[in-house]
């Protein structure tokens, strides 16, 4: 993912907006009334950000709604940092700022950056950055789209610095139209924020001398091992239960440890890199290189003329029935005792192989339905886990990993193919050291990427990975990150 901060767009007299947000309009006219700039919350409060912030000389800093643009002004000239205005019109700007903005395009300053970008907070935000800086933005933004407008902040910038005024507007005469659309207390929006999750490193009611203002400095960036902790299983516990109690009960083949073997193995997972390596999956195949797929992969070999020699799948959600149609002729199943019995249904009997994970969940399950002993599988909470550990028990030890990415394009693309369960998904910028990279994830990618970590711990000396793609995965072998690195995510 690229944290750069976006082209400058260019300037003229007239007013532009995004088409489709009538407070755009609004603001269009707005800001054609002298009065509107005569004062400027963001430059009266860019202090106060830089008193809890102490960003670094050089920092980026995104002002979100910055209207006059005068107080990114103020930290790119005085604090000299690298900052981003974002607006939904070009003609909030004041003079000064636009005049600075075409300077720095024509004369770069190494220590220093002012540009503008034209965008709706309502949409996802086009740039990303270390700081954010949000001052008379928060009260103007319509009640319907408060809670949108501050994930995409809170998404774009790692630290954020709001300052929100709680009293009616006094300049929406000059239009007649009210400005002032989301008045609330001091403990509403303190509210918003932890309904985020949002870590509130400061917060203050300002009202000494000026009008009372909300002010916080959040953060809702995760540390890996926070999102690992907070992980659920994707199902519930008694349907999981219900699900290992009725598969154990059909007498379906179960594996146990093989003869360790040199073969060469592909597993192919979901993820948008996948589409990239067709060609060399297909040569690899046609090489006698064994095709191993995940869950949706499955579909997308045979739709690519690809045979998987074998499918595996753990999840104990119902939808994953689909991803063992249609059945192949030369494939072998490899489902996991807790999926859901319809994808077991229809499956053939001697192609099919049952295997147990190591959770303490169906411990008791299992001992009753196998009283002369069975083989369980570690790993972590994604199926990728335990697909190595499982084929690593089958004898093989050298895997190609495709499509195994951990994290999302910059366009939110999830996989390689549609899987509409994921759409709604939360996404997390997260930060991977050394290197300071940012991917973005949703919060089973990180769970997976810390959890692979750990995987290469215990089994790195009897297994050989190479991790295809520019992915998160891959990003962690290359670098050499290990656990204590990603706790610095931030």
């Amino acid at each position: 993912m690229t944290t750069g901060h976006g082209s400058l767009q260019g300037y003229a007299p007239i007013v532009k907006v995004v088409p489709g947000n009538p407070e755009a309009q609004k603001y269009g006219k707005l800001w054609e009334h002298a009065e509107y700039r005569a004062f400027s919350p963001g430059e009266y409060f860019a202090h106060r950000f830089l008193l809890q912030a102490r960003p670094a000389r050089g920092a980026t800093v995104i002002d979100f709604g910055c209207g006059t643009g005068r107080a990114g002004y103020k930290l790119a000239t005085q604090a000299h940092l690298k900052v981003t205005l974002i607006d939904f019109v070009r003609n909030c700007l004041d003079a000064e700022v636009r005049q600075l903005i075409d300077d720095l395009e024509q004369f770069p300053d190494p220590e220093m950056e002012l540009k503008f970008v034209k965008a709706d907070l309502e949409k996802p935000i086009p740039v990303k950055a270390e700081y954010g800086f949000c001052a008379d933005v928060m009260e103007h933004i319509p009640p319907d789209k408060v809670d949108i407008v501050l994930n995409n902040i809170l998404l774009s910038a790692q630290h954020v610095f709001f300052s929100i005024a709680l009293f009616e507007d006094h300049c929406g005469g000059l239009i007649g139209e009210a400005l002032h659309l989301s008045v609330h207390p001091f403990e509403w929006w303190e509210q918003k924020f932890k309904e985020r999750d949002s870590l509130i490193k400061w917060s203050r009611l300002e009202s000494q001398g000026v009008a009372p203002y909300a002010q916080f400095y959040v953060t809702s960036w995760q540390d890996a091992h926070d999102v690992v902790n907070c992980a659920v299983l994707n199902s519930e516990e008694e349907k999981i239960r219900a699900n290992v109690r009725h598969n154990v009960g059909q007498c379906w083949m179960m594996g146990g440890p093989q003869e360790e073997n040199d073969s060469e193995l592909m597993i192919l997972g979901g993820g948008p890199s996948l589409d990239q390596y067709l060609d060399e999956i297909k040569k690899n195949a046609a090489d006698g290189v064994k095709v191993i797929t995940l869950n949706g992969a499955y579909n997308w070999a045979i739709g690519h003329g690809i045979d998987p020699g074998a499918q595996i799948i753990v999840d104990a959600r119902p939808f994953n029935s689909r991803f063992v149609e249609p059945l192949h002729p030369t494939c072998r199943y490899l489902i996991a005792s807790q999926a859901d019995p319809s994808v077991f249904e229809n499956l053939p009997a001697d192609r099919t192989f049952i295997w147990h994970t190591s959770a303490e969940l169906i411990e008791d399950i299992l001992k009753d339905a196998y009283p002369a002993g069975y083989f369980v599988i570690p790993g972590g909470s994604t199926v990728l886990l335990r697909a190595i550990p499982l084929l690593r028990q089958f004898g093989y030890r050298k895997f190609i990993l495709y499509g195994c990415d951990s994290c999302l394009t910059e366009d939110n693309k999830h996989h390689a193919y549609a899987q509409t369960e994921n759409d709604q998904s939360m996404v997390l910028p997260v930060i991977v050291n050394p290197g300071g990279r940012i991917f973005r994830c949703h919060t089973w990618m990180v769970s997976q990427a810390q959890e692979f970590i750990g995987m290469i711990q215990q089994l790195g000396d009897v297994i050989e990975l190479d991790v295809k793609g520019d992915g998160l995965l891959a990003h962690i072998l290359k670098t050499g990150a290990d656990a204590a690195e990603l706790e610095e995510v931030k």
